[in-house]
């Protein structure tokens, strides 16, 4: 285990040992120290005396060689190695150490330490092994292919870069001469190399270096080139002669494909600005120099140069009213870190007129953030702008007549209701609604149907202030919001009741539509303005609202909404919907009110319809045919009644007792001026087997007022068939005798208002004896309707009148009772 040392004889000699000598005991607490370890370890005596050993020890010892010290030392076996420690200011040092431990009579009693700093050796030692790894690394990762050649060209040496370059291996290289095919080297502009421009050669011959020579090689037949920068230069002997020549080279293949492509590209772009809508242009800060693309110079009609080219220039071209918005934005844009920026303003053209243009730019700073360059271009919108506002229009105006649509209207009466209350004033709307719009679009075509609108929309102009808005807001529905009509609400729905008038009047005076004189009547709803929570829609309901009630009253009239009217016309869509659900329901009928000729026989009946409402009860039809007009709903009514009479004849002719009977059928003005009225009634007559002599078809003289051409003309195909026509209420409209002479009538009925005071009144008596001499003149037979007494029927007689109708000789009944009273 090793002998006794005696410690106090050797202490001396260890004090003045150059290494660093360290005693400690069993526990391996420090008991003695040399002044070569104080220097070392910057430590005093009295500063380790006493303590542990690991004092030395620091965060970069490496805790392995702590394991395998502390292993040896319990197993009393010496231990030798390198460790990192720490001097007193925590500096760390490498120090070899040799620690022995010291037996005493075969205990262990301590130890022995010896250390060396070989900080020094270990620093050569890293940088020697650092030295060698960048070299290492530069010959493994060098990107230059190296190749060495001997004055005669010889190629001696070449390293792995220049081979993966040239393709070829080690052996093929070394010996080969700058002549050999394998150097198959191009010029930039893709002709061969002369071997007089290798970069070899060149140095041989010039003896000066040869510096980023661009050459481009093609390897081993590969028809892809590679594009290589050279440096060659010379080595020199001690008399100043070369010896050798060195030649290094770099893949530039990358690069020089992103110039042949910013080539292009700049080709490319010369070409598309020459050819785009954009006008490039440049502004250098720092030098104040403006660059304008000829494409801007085109853009305001002029060529490159027309002006003085200074950076002011545009500024002096824009519209006076942009400027200052313009240039407090560049500015903005310029003083923040802003890089792009848009800017529409306009720019005069040199006939005056002005540009509306799109400034795309971007803001080019320096490493400090201050802009120095601006580039940038425009773009002409004047296309776009004629395209946004035709979007605008679609969007807000009627494109038939340029008025403003619902859309807008809404908007405008929302913005005039949006007053604040000190200041918005009573407002009105009139809702103008063209009476049997859709009967003219019919019967003589929507081209005639929008000149009239057109036409309307004139008159309307003319009758409404400035300040009024004038707009269409559908088919045949015109709007007139009125603002500012002062703050009393009766005068302002005054003031508007003498413009819906004089509306009315003018609109009911003649026009010329195609060549074809017309009259048309409206009618006006009123309603003032609903400044509450949904005004803009409640004022257009009650507008509406006033509207359909005047249209239910009669054509040519004008209503001012009230509360009670909401209740009327509540009741109306109810008596709407209750008519259209029976008709859908058959719980409609058709009655029969005998025609008797002057010996009192019943040669004919009138269809009449009549309505029995399950909750209703008997429904007159002088309450539900105003609807019917007004909806539209008296067409499938008059197509079912006319349906109905139609199959009777042909059950009638099965009987010698009806076979005999006509049916008169009233036809409304809606329903035969259908375009496929007289198709739909000769399909009907053929489906049902009814006789056409036996149907006569009753029209009013208001079918006339409109187009009279065309409805003699549909009567007289229908008469060609057989089937027979019937004027009603003759006298009480628009009468004349020129369409009488020309109309395929078979009956003229005279109205009940001459026949009541018939015999009491003269001018009653007149008119009718001049009705009778009319028709007998023109071979036409006459009805009296509405006969009550004898008196009345023994009067007409004496006239010389040909049938009669009314309550004595029958009420309407249903066609059993009809037929079971026939006489």
């Amino acid at each position: 285990m090793g002998s006794a040392i005696d410690l106090g004889s050797i202490t001396p000699i260890l004090s003045t040992a150059s290494d660093g000598i360290l005693l400690a005991d069993r526990d391996r607490h420090i008991t003695f120290v040399n002044q070569s370890f104080t220097d070392l370890t910057g430590y005093t005596s009295a500063d380790l005396l006493g303590r542990n050993c690991s004092v030395l020890q620091g965060p970069g010892t490496d805790p392995r060689v702590i394991t395998a010290m502390r292993e040896a030392l319990d197993t009393g076996k010496p231990f030798s190695g390198e460790i990192l420690n720490y001097t007193r200011s925590g500096e760390p040092f490498w120090n070899d150490i040799t620690i022995t431990p010291i037996f005493e009579l075969g205990v262990l009693t301590g130890y022995l330490g010896v250390t060396r700093d070989s900080s020094a050796r270990k620093q050569a030692i890293e940088v020697q092994a650092s030295r060698e790894r960048m070299y290492r690394f530069l010959f493994e990762h060098v990107q230059a292919g190296i190749v060495l050649h001997r004055t005669n060209t010889e190629v001696i040496y070449a390293n792995e870069t220049a081979l993966k370059m040239l393709r070829m291996r080690y052996d093929e290289l070394l010996g080969s001469f700058y002549t050999d095919p394998h150097f198959d080297f191009i010029r930039e502009d893709g002709s061969p190399l002369p071997l007089e421009e290798f970069p070899v050669a060149r140095v041989l011959v010039t003896r000066a270096p040869v510096s980023h020579y661009v050459i481009g090689l093609r390897r081993g037949g590969d028809q892809d080139l590679v594009w290589a920068m050279c440096n060659a230069a010379p080595s020199l002997g001690d008399d100043g002669q070369i010896t050798e020549v060195v030649v290094s080279f770099t893949d530039v293949t990358p690069l020089k494909q992103a110039e042949q492509a910013l080539t292009r590209s700049e080709e490319r772009l010369s070409l598309m600005l020459r050819g785009a809508n954009d006008a490039a242009w440049d502004w250098n800060l720092l030098s104040d120099q403006f660059y304008y693309s000829p494409r801007w110079w085109q853009m305001l009609g002029m060529a490159p140069g027309d002006l003085p080219v200074d950076s002011r220039l545009w500024q002096r071209r824009m519209h006076r009213d942009d400027v200052p918005r313009v240039l407090g934005a560049f500015e903005t844009f310029l003083g923040d870190d802003t890089e792009g920026y848009e800017l529409e303003f306009r720019l005069q053209h040199s006939e005056g007129h002005y540009v509306p243009v799109l400034s795309r730019g971007f803001i080019l700073r320096d490493a400090d953030g201050r802009p120095i360059r601006v580039s940038g271009t425009n773009t002409d919108l004047t296309e776009r702008k004629r395209s946004e506002q035709e979007i605008h229009r679609l969007a807000y105006y009627d494109t038939l007549t340029g008025l403003p649509n619902r859309r807008q209207l809404m908007e405008l009466l929302g913005q005039m209701l949006a007053l604040p209350p000190e200041v918005r004033q009573e407002g009105v709307i009139l809702l103008i609604d063209i009476d049997d719009f859709k009967l003219l679009n019919d019967t003589m075509g929507h081209e005639v149907g929008d000149l009239l609108l057109q036409q309307v929309t004139r008159r309307l102009q003319a009758c409404v202030r400035n300040q009024d808005v004038l707009g269409r807001q559908s088919g045949d529905e015109f709007v007139v919001l009125l603002g500012g009509l002062g703050c009393d609400p009766d005068v302002a729905l005054r003031d508007a009741e003498q413009l819906a008038h004089q509306i009315r009047d003018v609109l009911a005076l003649p026009y010329t539509l195609d060549r074809i004189n017309y009259h048309c009547t409206v009618c006006v709803g009123i309603a003032r303005f609903d400044a509450g929570e949904r005004g803009a829609e409640n004022t257009l309901k009650h507008a509406d609202m006033a509207m359909n009630y005047a249209k239910s009253v009669g054509t040519n009239t004008l209503r001012v909404y009230s509360q009670s009217m909401q209740t009327v016309m509540q009741e109306r869509l109810a008596l709407e919907h209750d008519l259209r659900t029976d008709l859908q329901t058959g719980r409609l009928q058709v009655h029969l009110q005998p025609q008797v000729d002057a010996n009192g026989s019943t040669v004919s009946a009138e269809a009449l319809l009549r309505w029995t409402h399950p909750v209703r009860g008997e429904v007159p039809p002088a309450r539900f045919i105003p609807v019917a007009e007004a909806t539209g709903l008296i067409v499938p009514l008059g197509e079912w009644v006319l349906e109905t009479a139609c199959r009777q004849l042909a059950i009638w002719s099965r009987e010698p007792r009806t076979a005999s009977l006509s049916l008169s059928v009233n036809v409304s003005v809606r329903q035969f001026s259908h375009p496929g009225f007289v198709q739909s009634v000769l399909d009907l007559l053929s489906r049902t087997g009814a006789d056409p002599t036996r149907l006569m078809l009753e029209v009013t003289e208001s079918l006339f007022a409109e187009n009279m051409d065309q409805m003699i003309e549909r009567m007289t195909r229908l008469s060609a068939q057989g089937v027979r026509f019937s004027l009603d209420d003759f006298g009480t409209g628009y009468s004349s005798l020129s369409y009488l002479q020309r109309m395929p009538l078979n009956e003229i009925k005279i109205d009940r208002t001459f026949v009541q005071d018939i015999h009491r009144n003269p001018h009653d008596a007149t008119i009718t004896r001049m009705i009778i001499s009319l028709a007998d003149n023109l071979g036409i037979k006459t009805l009296a309707e509405g006969v009550e007494t004898a008196e009345q029927r023994d009067f007409l007689q004496s006239l010389g009148c040909h049938h009669y109708q009314g309550f004595l000789f029958g009420e309407a009944v249903s066609v059993e009772a009809f037929e079971a009273g026939l006489r």
